[in-house]
This record gives C-alpha cells, structure tokens and sequence, in this order.
C-alpha cells in the first residue's frame, strides 16, 4: 500500500519512520500542502488549519483519509462529514488502542458514579501543542456527559473564592516540557478516589495506530469511520 503523509511535523517523522519497517507499505508523498502526490491512502498528523485543504485534496483525487488532527471547527467537521459520503475517512481525537479502550472504561463506570463523585478530568502535553483542551480531553468530556442523566457544566480551571458546584465537571490542563500525553479521570467521593489514567511513553503508539488504521480503511467504503471499529 502506498501512503502519503500530510504534515512533516514530530508525528508526521514518526509515522514516516515506522512505515519504513514495515512490509508492503511504502512512502509516496510527505508533505504539508499536498500538490501532485500520488497513493493510495493519506494519514494526516498537520494542523487544523491545513485540513480544508486536504479534504479538497481528498476529493478530488477520491483518496482514503486517516485524520489525526484536532483543534478544527465545526464548518469543517461537516464539511469532512458530508465528503465521508464520498470516501472512507477514519477520524480519531487520538490512535492509541489504550485511550480508546479508557473511554469505553467511562461509558460503563460513568452512568454508575457521576452522582455520588465529583469528576475531575487532568490532561497534560509538551509546550507546542496549540489546541487545549485535547482532543482526547474533549472526547472524554463527551463521553462523560452522555453517561449522565442531568446536565453537566464543565468548570475550566479554578480560581478565587467559590466551593464547587453540583453537577460540575473539572476541566485543568498541563502544558509542558516534552510531555509526550497523559489523560486521568479521577471520581472523587467520600474517603475514595477512583483514577482512570493513560499515560502516552512516547508518540510511537499513535504511529502505530494510524497504520493500522490505514490498513483497516483501505478496503472500506465509503464513510466515517473510529478507532473503535477497528478495536
């Protein structure tokens, strides 16, 4: 199978690395804007603000789409709906198996402790990432508040003099250094606290992931596809 990579920043390297010991996958085109590449799949760790432009690309070449960017608003999300009518696109706020099987972790314990516990979600990244919240934290979060019957108010950062409130959803976010990701959930209640976490070692997994991916789209039709399809 023959892959172009759009976006030559950290995780574009990693995945072009990875994809070079791998068997029957080859490297076609690795860049940021994408012009005459040819293939037969795209994985797409860039920017938000590249990715209007990858699925014109897409499009118009009727190419496979493995998306990994975040950070991008809800015109385009749309816009990359209405095109997975077209071609098979996985989209995915993060390509680790762990993080995905923790937010299935959360869909059964949520519905069981969201009344009793307070619920504090954490995420930490190194000192480039751009969008914050996470992707993966805004993921979390929605698969938190499905889990409860009562509306829930997300409560970003904590500052002066106020005791938090019923219902409420702690939001705090961490950026530093080369933290490479780290996610937590924690259910505080009375005398307990309950911990989910996944810690990222490094960005080897999302590499991974994104590979399998693509060899999980390559010969689906077209639509919008997650890692839990594959998982």
């Amino acid at each position: 199978m023959d892959i172009i990579i759009h976006g030559t920043g950290a995780m574009g390297k990693v995945v072009s690395d990875l994809v070079k010991e791998k068997e029957n996958l080859n490297i076609t085109g690795f860049a940021d804007e994408l012009t005459n590449e040819k293939g037969d799949i795209i994985i797409d760790f860039s920017h938000f603000s590249r990715l209007d432009s990858l699925l014109d690309y897409a499009k118009k070449n009727h190419l496979p789409l493995v998306v990994a960017t975040t950070g991008y608003n809800d015109e385009t999300f749309e816009k990359l709906k209405k095109l997975s009518k077209e071609i098979p696109i996985l989209l995915s706020s993060n390509m680790s198996l762990g993080v995905n099987l923790m937010q299935d972790v959360l869909k059964k314990i949520v519905p069981i402790l969201y009344s009793k516990y307070d619920i504090e979600v954490i995420e930490k990244h190194h000192n480039k990432k751009v969008d914050s919240p996470s992707g993966t934290a805004k993921t979390i979060l929605e698969v938190i508040e499905n889990g409860c019957k009562e509306k829930m108010k997300e409560q970003y950062g904590r500052e002066g003099i106020k005791k938090r409130e019923e219902n409420e959803i702690g939001v705090h976010v961490v950026r530093g250094g080369t933290i490479v990701g780290e996610h937590s959930v924690l259910f505080c209640g009375n005398d307990e606290i309950i911990e989910i976490k996944h810690t990222a070692m490094s960005k080897k997994i999302f590499a991974e992931g994104a590979i399998t991916a693509a060899n999980f789209l390559a010969d689906k039709p077209a639509g919008l596809y997650s890692m839990k399809d594959i998982f």
